[in-house]
């Protein structure tokens, strides 16, 4: 073997541009974030050939002179450490790897003015050699050019994707940058057209970072999203995360940032699913950007070389945080849904509030600012007021009363022996089942309500209801499942949800495997009020259902929680799945699409909706109703 030598400079440069600068994206964020740090207030970027030929940096920042500009592009030199502490970094971090390795693998060139001089200076590195600062011509601020990336070493270049893909790579990081500093403008150009400019934000706060997100996420999302913040120890959360109804399809639009750095967490997506586990299927996920302020010497950042990623010292406490800010704030939300339309628009749109698109965007609730905010101020009424339409006197268990009111058979509408049992009039003929009395139309205190007074019931799946500013569009199962769920998870809160046993106990059959895990869980189970033993092998015998859920199918119930049940983690606990077995049962026992209901049916309905939490969306995160304001059905005619 060899004896052990040093390595040429040039060579040791290659390498640590291996590390920092994988890609033109890689470069863009270490350049921006010098400009960020360099208190920039305006920064522009231009890409050549998705970054390959061409990265430009441009800034307003406090600029170099002629030392700072040798110093800059020279290994382990760098203005971002007040002393020799590598912990308390108060900055986006040590770079002093960045410039000397994208120097390396490229041709440099930096153009910087300070403030109060009269001329700007020049500095260039090409594959790793230097030339003298000499004058140059500039504005006050600084110029990063980078040309011909990878150029000195080629074989990097085989690793780059298409110029599109880089080129998106490149707006993503900025985009993510953009979001943590809103008083900072930002623009991408690729040298034919100009990707996105964003101003600097006028306003303050958590007014400019939402102002800033809408820009980036989408006005949906400024429109449907919760502001969050929280404090614990010493550590600060604020941001915003959107409604459940609100979700897409990845989790690529889950943002977080630790001290005003973007980062790419693992925790994060696990604490965000646990956040929202109550109010989504499995395959959606919600939108977030999430801001951490975290003392510097409880945050490691220099645990990836591009910063990339960071560890805490107590990452139980961070997750702590964000699980409990974020349920708080969903449960604040109450009713809420995510608006498909921040007002009435031209005819296709408005009917998107009915007919949802493919779009992975769930529809809500419609109308304009000044609609919905003056139904948001009824829902604390109605929550109060909701006892006394139920009853002749205020009932604190009006939710109770009103399940047990119209509790869902499993096939087709009560029979009116079994409505009369329940102290409601019998139904009326098919041919006008689902029209509302002339009475029940006119009855100004029950449209006061937010969800209004039910009119009738579309295609025996959906309920409309007037309200004194238009209408509300109700999905019966979607709705009344999140009704039956709620009520359960607060049995189980109290006592335990109560069993109704079967006259004739059902033998459901399974795979033995299947009926095996049920039969490991039945105690569990019962609590839950799911009774089931032993029926010999691949069979369990159903003794009792959860009363609440009323006429269900328990061999479908059985099987579904028997299939669910299979894909748990042999040790965890059934308490830990709760939300999922209770959404599931919630399912089974909730009045299904196709179901007819009486006039008195649907205004029970709506009550309950309006005094139960989160009633806005179903256990799968789609909303449980819609609904246009007066002005927006007038606009739809051309009234308006």
């Amino acid at each position: 073997m060899s004896r052990i030598r040093r390595l040429p400079e040039t060579l040791v440069n290659r390498i640590a541009a291996g590390e920092v600068v994988e890609r033109p994206a890689a470069a863009v964020k270490e350049l921006v974030e010098n400009a960020i740090d360099a208190g920039a207030r305006q920064i522009d970027v231009v890409l050549g050939a998705g970054g390959r030929s061409l990265i430009a940096v441009t800034d307003d920042g406090i600029g170099m002179d002629a030392d700072d500009l040798e110093l800059a592009i020279e290994r382990h030199a760098t203005s971002k450490l007040a002393d020799d502490d590598l912990v308390e970094i108060d900055t986006l971090g040590f770079r002093g790897e960045a410039l000397p390795s994208i120097g390396a693998v490229a041709r440099l060139r930096i153009t910087s003015r300070r403030r109060g001089e009269d001329n700007a200076l020049e500095i260039s590195v090409e594959g790793g050699a230097k030339t003298a600062v000499k004058p140059a011509a500039g504005p006050v601020g600084t110029r990063v050019e980078v040309r011909d990336l990878f150029y000195a070493t080629p074989a990097r270049l085989k690793f780059l994707k298409a110029e599109r893909t880089e080129t998106q790579a490149v707006a993503d990081a900025l985009r993510r940058l953009a979001m943590a500093y809103p008083e900072i403008g930002f623009s991408l150009a690729d040298g034919e057209r100009r990707l996105f400019s964003f101003r600097p934000e006028t306003g303050t706060g958590a007014e400019a970072r939402l102002d800033r997100l809408g820009r980036i996420m989408g006005r949906d999302f400024a429109a449907n999203a919760l502001a969050i913040e929280a404090e614990r120890d010493l550590l600060r959360l604020e941001g915003h995360a959107g409604l459940p109804t609100l979700n897409r399809g990845t989790a690529q639009h889950q943002y977080l940032f630790v001290n005003g750095r973007p980062v790419r967490d693992r925790l994060m997506q696990g604490v965000v699913r646990a956040a929202y586990q109550d109010f989504l299927a499995r395959d959606r996920h919600p939108l977030v950007a999430l801001f951490l302020t975290v003392p510097a010497r409880l945050v490691d950042v220099n645990v990836h070389p591009a910063k990339a990623e960071v560890r805490f010292r107590d990452p139980q406490l961070v997750r702590g945080l964000i699980i409990g800010a974020l349920r708080h704030a969903l449960a604040e939300a109450g009713h809420r849904a995510a608006t498909a339309l921040g007002g009435a628009g031209p005819l296709g749109t408005a009917n998107q509030a009915f007919l949802p698109a493919t779009a992975p965007r769930p529809p809500g609730s419609v109308g304009t600012g000044q609609a919905r905010a003056g139904q948001d101020s009824l829902w604390s009424a109605a929550r109060a007021a909701a006892a006394g339409v139920l009853a002749d006197r205020p009932d604190p268990r009006a939710a109770d009363r009103a399940t047990a009111f119209w509790a869902p058979p499993a096939g087709e509408a009560a029979q009116p022996h079994e409505l009369a049992d329940q102290g409601v009039a019998s139904p009326a003929p098919p041919a006008a089942r689902g029209a509302a009395p002339a009475d029940h139309v006119a009855d100004e205190a029950t449209r006061a309500h937010p969800l209004g007074a039910a009119l009738a019931q579309l295609h025996d799946t959906y309920i409309l209801a007037e309200t004194r500013d238009g209408l509300v569009v109700v999905d019966q199962h979607a709705a009344h499942e999140r009704l039956v769920y709620e009520r359960m998870k607060r049995h189980m809160a109290e006592a335990g949800v109560p069993s109704q046993g079967l006259l004739l106990p059902e033998v459901v059959e399974l795979d033995e495997a299947v009926a095996d895990g049920l039969l490991r869980r039945a105690p569990e189970l019962s609590r839950l009020g799911l009774e089931i033993e032993a029926f010999g092998p691949g069979a369990v015998l159903v003794r009792g259902v959860p009363a609440l859920l009323g006429r269900v199918d328990a061999q479908g119930l059985v099987r579904d929680l028997g299939d669910e049940i299979a894909e748990y983690d042999e040790a965890l606990a059934l308490v830990d799945r709760l939300e999922a077995v209770c959404s599931t049962m919630a399912c089974h026992g909730s009045v299904r699409a196709g179901r007819r209901l009486t006039v008195p049916e649907m205004n029970a309905l709506l009550r309950e909706m309006e005094i139960t939490p989160h009633s806005g969306q179903c256990n799968h995160g789609r909303p449980t109703w819609v609904s246009l304001d007066r002005a927006a059905i007038e606009r739809l005619f051309g009234r308006r």
